[in-house]
């Protein structure tokens, strides 16, 4: 398993179950999100976005799959 996978199947994990599956999907969209982003300046000055790139996503739900 990747660090990445790791780390995300650990925030899963980390999340009490009372309000299950809820809470470990809204932690699990969170840790993707912290590992995966990154900026991208646009064409306004001073702006930019957050993105996640839609391959990364993919290959990481492979990585989890397998586990």
């Amino acid at each position: 398993m990747t660090t990445r996978a790791q780390k995300v199947w650990e925030a899963y994990e980390a999340e009490d179950t009372y309000n299950f599956p809820k809470d470990g999907v809204v932690a699990v969209i969170r840790a993707i999100v912290n590992e995966h982003q990154y900026y991208q300046c646009c064409e306004d000055e001073g702006v930019e976005d957050m993105v996640v790139d839609a391959r990364v996503l993919y290959e990481l739900a492979d990585e989890l799959e397998a586990l």
